[in-house]
């Protein structure tokens, strides 16, 4: 090795700073051979410096929104925050330990944004490294990957990724806040965030000055450090892929080239107007992170799972599909037991004798579109691809075939890192084909059974070296998947379920760069004591601050249970999803619901509901004995407000909306029909009284 290491000086590579941050202090003092490069729009720059002999490191970051300077100087460059790190072979690769050289840089405009590139050379290793910066108009983001590449003869082997690190000048650590968890959860500042810490938010608890860390490595291969603990004035953050307990390995052969997960950064100030994170982060989540953006919104989901699982059949479908129609619904969706087998496109003829196409004609004639539930990974053995190709299923540690248990027995798991994710792609694209699909939900096991079983692949003769690589090729490999779909069907909406992404509950960028939605949960809603909206309610609150809210499918609330207008309220906080036995609808109830969906569908085409999320009442933990509730508004201060009542027994609630815009605003009560009145932003601040005689009640906002 070039340089002695271990495991715990190479995360700490990633949050090296040197002392003496604090604000107010000179740029770097840069000689004649040193090169600055500004990454900016209106609302935040980003600098980076290259020193020769040095490398490249951080200069000045600052949100020139609330013009605060996020990241200060030293004047030793060799002490500098590493703008990245990595090992390679053995050797341990700090962007700004002297080992790279630059080749150069290079500018480019796109529609809504742009970005810069700063290509390098290592001194010794045949490697080049390009470190590429972006930001987006009218949002104070800089978002950053790396992109490796072998120019030698024999494979490299790259482990201890940081792709971006920093240390914002946030003040003293005894006035640090930081909140985890998809940032909504108060933690300690000396902190290790994982698989559910794809949002984290750092500030200074007394100015509200801080910055959203959004590390978009998928699922288990994420780590971002954070130590606010041992720099006086500043904390360290190291954006990375993780090192134990899911480790990432990459190998890379002769003239591969290899492009890493990116790392926003998203910088605000609490309370000042749209600078808050409740601005900021969800408008930069849902335009940018988001793999499609339609500003009429997700699509209304009806789904047969429950309660009628593997038993769907025609007649009950066709029954369905009326009522579905009636209510508005855009796609009517056969969950799992439409098929012969897991892994094959024949319809099961014993639920449907005449195929598909009569359900098909009968949804399409109500104006929707045919949805299906696809198993990715998850096949039978006597499937022709696996009879075919039985050497492309993942093995267990002790070279066994790994199986997953599904509702229709135990079915062997197909390895996404070997030649099997192109067949899945091509027969995903049949069923889009045959059967003109909108909306495909592929689910269970791939890396990791959600439930228990052991991640990963031991097979040889996959592309992956051994089981750590395994991790996250086959991360990779879903994404190939995915992408060879969209490049033959680009119009429609892959949903990447929990299941499939290996843990109850998640959702991170690393799943909506491979696919359009996230079946995230499957809460229990089969009676009128289950779990139901307003646990669906509690996932969505916890997630909301940091993950784009109409990319989140929160499974199973049935459609006539426990109030028709709490489960229409909760649907449209999120990708609206309904399920349930629409046949147990009243005519009346069929046509509300008709008339409320289509109310939030031009309102949503209207209104850029996407640009807010302000999460209202007990939402930090939903609960029976208090009201909760939710705001999401555009810009202008249009959207709605949802509010729930509960087990409380209260006869009104006091919304207060304090970063609502400057500007008078009518609330009308959707689903009371009341005329609740006019009120200013002063009014919101204080609290606008709201009565609530039903479980729950939706006010629309319109600006006056």
């Amino acid at each position: 090795m070039e340089e002695g290491f271990s495991r715990r000086s190479v995360l700490q590579a990633g949050v090296m700073l040197g002392a003496e941050l604090a604000f107010g202090r000179p740029m770097f003092e840069q000689s004649p051979n040193q090169t600055t490069w500004s990454i900016k729009n209106t609302l935040i720059q980003r600098d980076v410096v290259f020193a020769p002999g040095v490398g490249l490191y951080g200069g000045l970051f600052q949100d020139l929104g609330t013009r605060s300077n996020f990241v200060e100087s030293t004047p030793d460059p060799l002490k500098a925050f590493p703008d990245f790190s990595f090992v390679c072979d053995g050797h341990e690769c700090r962007s700004n330990g002297g080992v790279f050289e630059l080749i150069e840089s290079t500018e480019a405009a796109f529609h809504g944004g742009h970005g810069r590139s700063v290509r390098l050379r290592h001194h010794k290793l045949p490697l080049e490294v390009a470190a590429v910066y972006t930001v987006y108009d009218e949002h104070a983001a800089c978002r950053k990957y790396l992109l490796l590449k072998n120019t030698g003869t024999e494979p490299l082997q790259i482990s201890h990724l940081v792709v971006d690190s920093l240390a914002p000048a946030l003040g003293p650590e005894n006035e640090l806040t930081l909140l985890a968890q998809y940032g909504a959860i108060p933690r300690e500042i000396f902190y290790t965030g994982r698989s559910e810490d794809c949002g984290l938010m750092l500030a200074n608890g007394r100015t509200g000055i801080g910055l959203a860390i959004l590390n978009e490595a998928p699922g288990y291969m994420k780590r971002t450090e954070i130590a606010g603990w041992d720099v006086p004035g500043s904390a360290r953050i190291s954006a990375m892929y993780d090192t134990d307990l899911m480790p990432f390995q990459r190998r890379l052969a002769p003239s591969e080239e290899f492009t890493t997960a990116s790392v926003s950064i998203v910088l605000f100030r609490r309370g000042d107007g749209f600078n808050d994170p409740q601005w900021r982060v969800p408008a930069y989540t849902s335009a940018v992170l988001e793999r499609r953006v339609d500003n009429a919104g997700p699509p209304w989901i009806y789904n047969t799972w429950e309660p009628f699982e593997r038993s769907i059949n025609q007649n009950i479908a066709m029954e369905l599909i009326d009522a579905a129609g009636t209510m508005g619904m855009d796609v009517f969706t056969i969950d799992d037991g439409w098929q012969q087998e897991y892994g094959d496109n024949a319809v099961d003829p014993s639920a449907f004798p005449d195929g598909l196409d009569p359900i098909l004609k009968a949804i399409e004639s109500r104006g929707m579109r045919l949805g299906l539930w696809i198993p990715l990974a998850a096949i039978g053995t006597k499937t022709n691809v696996y009879q075919s190709h039985p050497e492309w299923a993942t093995k267990d540690i002790d070279g066994n075939l790994k199986t997953t248990s599904t509702m229709a027995g135990q079915k062997a798991v197909m390895c996404m890192a070997s030649p099997f994710r192109m067949t899945a792609a091509q027969r995903i694209n049949d069923a889009i084909e045959r059967f003109r699909l909108a909306y495909v939900k592929l689910d269970l096991t791939t890396i990791f059974n959600a439930y228990g079983e052991a991640p990963g692949c031991w097979a040889k003769g996959h592309d992956h070296a051994d089981w750590a690589e395994s991790l996250h090729r086959i991360y990779e490999g879903i994404r190939e998947t995915t992408a060879a779909v969209y490049t033959k069907h680009p119009d429609v909406l892959l949903d990447l379920t929990f299941e499939l992404w290996g843990q109850k509950h998640i959702i991170d960028a690393g799943l909506l760069a491979a696919g359009d939605l996230d079946w995230m949960s499957n809460v229990d809603d089969r009676h009128p004591d289950s779990a139901g909206p307003r646990q669906a309610r509690q996932l969505l609150y916890a997630r909301a601050a940091s993950m784009p809210v109409e990319s989140m499918l929160i499974g199973n609330l049935h459609a006539e249970l426990p109030t028709i207008q709490e489960s229409f309220a909760t649907a449209i906080g999120s990708a609206p999803l309904l399920l349930g036995d629409l046949r147990k609808l009243s005519a009346a109830d069929r046509t509300w619901y008709g008339e409320k969906i289509r109310w939030f569908k031009q309102l949503r085409r209207r209104v850029r509901l996407s640009e807010s999320f302000f999460a209202l009442g007990s939402w930090r933990q939903a609960s029976p004995a208090e009201w909760d509730g939710f705001a999401r508004l555009a810009r202008s201060g249009d959207g709605v407000v949802a509010v729930f009542r509960n087990k409380s027994g209260i006869t009104s609630a006091s919304i207060q909306l304090p970063l609502i815009p400057e500007g008078s605003y009518r609330a009308l009560g959707i689903i009371s029909g009341r005329e609740i009145g006019t009120f200013d932003r002063a009014a919101w601040t204080r609290g606008v009284s709201v009565p609530l005689d039903a479980p729950a009640e939706v006010l629309e906002l319109r600006r006056v």
